[in-house]
């Protein structure tokens, strides 16, 4: 599954690299690419071992707002 997310508050390459390393943190997440240009994180995953709802949650704790696209 690969889901394009909306994020405000990232506004450096250090916004995206934290995103990244927390999200390759979780079991079934495969892929990330996030960019504060564009104020998106795509993210790939295995829907059976990881939900979006605790890659949002994942995303909210490092300080940011996720909104699926």
């Amino acid at each position: 599954m690969k889901k394009i997310i909306k994020v405000k508050g990232m506004h450096c390459h250090g916004c995206e690299m934290l995103i990244k390393l927390s999200l390759k943190e979780l079991e079934g997440v495969k892929e990330v690419e996030a960019s504060y240009q564009q104020g998106e994180v795509e993210v790939e995953y295995d829907e059976g071992q990881v939900g979006l709802k605790k890659i949002l949650e994942v995303i909210k704790e490092n300080g940011y707002e996720p909104e699926e696209v």
